[in-house]
């Protein structure tokens, strides 16, 4: 691995604590400013589209041959969760009405959740594996919408009708699946020419799947421009990375 083995797991710790940020903000206040939100969600989209593009693909068709196929499987999978066990699944805040009291949709919007957070955590570790660069950059791509994953996870609870102590064992469920995700990989060099690619796939689907038509929901130049900027975040962390880590 091209970074301790501590930095790693600090980082993977960082990524699930700002899970459990944003579920803490959900869960302590009775309402939550949207534009703050619209504005987190944007600039994650931005930047994770970009990671997934330049760095994250042409990583994955470099340690596996196959990784075009690997990489559709992982964009698939998550359509399919989210069309199957996870029939709910949004990020931001939830507004649902009678349709989120149920707890069997409740639930299962959760397990769809934390599905996608494991492979958040993996994609970090995978990072890391190939160079100590390529794992920071994934790693603030992921932090970016660590926050409204927290949200999402607590609302989807608040929406249930359910009180805080659902809401923090939601946000508590997906903060160590993040962590699990991390572990997972940081011991085995062998897993990366699948988890790569096949979180790859993942990461493409919740940038341009989920979050941007999240966006595209929205009104107002600032929230538009949001996408732009995080492309821009990623540019200017890349050529910051290089410069660090060359010096």
């Amino acid at each position: 691995m091209n970074a301790p083995l501590s930095t790693v797991l600090v980082l993977g710790i960082a990524a699930s604590l700002a899970n459990l940020i944003g579920g803490w903000i959900i869960s302590s206040r009775k309402e939550v400013r949207r534009p703050v939100l619209n504005s987190l969600v944007s600039l994650g989209a931005g930047f994770m589209l970009a990671a997934a593009i330049l760095e994250v693909v042409p990583r994955s068709i470099q340690v596996n041959p196959s990784a075009s196929v690997v990489i559709l499987g992982g964009y698939l999978f998550v359509h399919l969760v989210e069309h199957t066990i996870a029939t709910h699944f949004h990020f931001g805040e939830e507004t649902h009405g009678d349709q989120m009291l149920r707890a069997r949709v409740a639930y299962s919007a959760l397990a769809g959740l934390v599905l996608h957070t494991f492979f958040d955590g993996a994609l970090i570790a995978a990072g890391f594996w190939i160079s100590m660069r390529l794992g920071i950059l994934l790693f603030l791509a992921v932090l970016l919408h660590k926050i409204p994953e927290g949200f999402t996870a607590a609302s989807i609870m608040r929406a249930s009708g359910r009180g805080r102590t659902a809401a923090h064992f939601a946000t508590l469920a997906i903060s160590l699946s993040t962590f699990a995700g991390v572990l997972a990989v940081s011991f085995s060099e062998n897993l990366i020419r699948h988890v790569l690619p096949f979180s790859a796939g993942v990461t493409l689907y919740v940038a341009a799947s989920d979050l941007i038509p999240e966006v595209n929901q929205e009104t107002g130049g600032g929230i538009f421009l949001g996408v732009f900027l995080g492309v821009a975040l990623f540019f200017v962390s890349e050529v910051l990375l290089r410069r660090i880590l060359s010096g």
